[in-house]
Parts: C-alpha cells; structure tokens; sequence
C-alpha cells in the first residue's frame, strides 16, 4: 500500500534541501492516481508554511514527448506563489534548471470543465516555466514526474494581452534567448497543436480532480521548445510575436 505522506515528504525535504534523489519507483509501485495524491500531499506542505497556490502548468503537451513516455494524455502540477518570479531568480535553491518558453493564459472566472474554459481567459501573455527535477539526471517514470509536481520549479509571465485582440494564438512564434544569444526558436503549434486544447485539457484535469480553476490563475499551457539549462548569472528573454517578452536574469 502507498504511503502518500512518507512519499511526499520525501520529495519535499529533497527540494528543501536542494537533493537529488532515486525516483519513487525504485522503492516500489507507483499508480498514475497515488502519484497525484503524492503531488497534492507535497502541495499541502508547502501552502501549510504559508504558500498560496495560484494556477496550474501543464506537461507532456508535445506528441514527441508524450511518445517517448509512453502515453497518451496530458499532466499538470500546480503553481504557488513563491514560484512566480519578477525579474530575479536566485538558482542556490534548485538542483538542476532547464528553462523553455510558454503560453501562459489568465482566468478570470471559475472553471469547472472544459466546456467553459475559452469563454474564461482573460489574458494572454509570453512566459517562461523553469523546470527542476527532484530525481537524478532528470531520469523518472510516469508517475515519479507528477508526484513531483511534473518538475515545475519557477514561472515568469509577460504583460496580459486581451485575447480578443490578439487574435489566433495556434501558431505564434516563440524565441528563447540567453545573454543575448538565440537558444531556442518553436511555435505555439507544437503545444497540442493549439495552446487553447492545453487549456481545455487543464480543466478536464481540474474537474476530474474536483479542484476548479480560479479567478486570477495562470495556466502555463505546455512548452514550445525543449527546455535547456539555465545557467547562473544570464539574462534571458522570451519574446513571443505579437506578445512582447519576458526577462529573468539568474543569480
């Protein structure tokens, strides 16, 4: 039988303490449900040393990945936050950082299912996710990455945009660059096809797991580009066309 709280605190004293560790599995089974109860009982820990949780990221949202993990749908984990950044992050806190560029919408009344999800963005903005995986190498099973919170770590978000008049956002070309330097270049079409089938598939998710998503929420729809490390003391941009950008700079 799992242990969902000997497991969390496992994975949560492995972040505190900046870690790595062996993935779950390794020390037995895991299912697809118990992870997500992990993942929500990690969630618990930190809003109980005051961490307010304020949206949901989504992975797995490229046919490429979802075929080397051998599956057929999409996860999420949930966003606090201390995870939201401003313009600094400071890199000592996390084990080994990746970076890539995102779609990030804003909701701005509840969501209860994915029939109601379009009619709810209330802005769309050029973001960033900063990946952190708890286990060694970034190495993990299906259910190891969403008990770990599907490897989320730190967010940014660009300036809102009004949706209705940034028109179609299924094919907006992405840039991530570091010190100046092109790194990664993608299209919002490599999430889902279309970002908006991310956001849907997030309230599909929020509904099954009887959690709405909430005004004011970001949803960070899925990666455009594969994530690649985040080295210390860089500046780096996102820029997305039509959306302005985004910057961090890692100390």
């Amino acid at each position: 039988m799992t242990d969902v709280q000997e497991l969390a605190a496992t994975l949560d004293d492995a972040e505190r303490s900046v870690r790595a560790i062996a993935p779950l599995t390794d020390g037995g089974p895991l299912g697809v449900a118990d992870a997500y109860r992990v993942q929500r009982a990690v969630l618990a820990r930190r809003t109980a040393r005051g961490e307010r949780l304020i949206g949901v990221k989504m992975g797995f949202t490229s046919r490429a990945k979802m075929t080397q993990m051998g599956v057929d749908d999409v996860i999420w984990g949930l966003l606090t936050d201390s995870m939201l950044v401003e313009s600094t992050l400071d890199l000592s806190g996390l084990i080994q950082p990746r970076i890539e560029p995102e779609i990030a919408f804003l909701i701005g009344r509840r969501v209860r299912s994915a029939v109601e999800a379009d009619a709810a963005v209330a802005g769309v903005a050029v973001g960033y996710e900063v990946l952190d995986s708890r286990y060694r190498d970034f190495v993990f099973t299906l259910p190891d990455v969403i008990a770990d919170n599907a490897s989320a770590a730190a967010f940014g978000v660009g300036a809102w945009h009004d949706p209705r008049e940034v028109g179609g956002i299924d094919n907006i070309g992405l840039v991530l660059e570091i010190e100046g330097r092109l790194t990664q270049t993608g299209s919002s079409a490599a999430i889902l096809g279309d970002p908006m089938r991310s956001l849907r598939a997030a309230a599909r998710l929020a509904e099954r797991a009887g959690m709405p998503l909430e005004p004011g929420w970001v949803v960070l729809a899925g990666a455009a580009t594969a994530a690649v490390p985040l080295p210390r003391d860089a500046h780096v941009r996102v820029s997305g066309a039509g959306l302005g950008s985004v910057a961090v700079t890692t100390v």
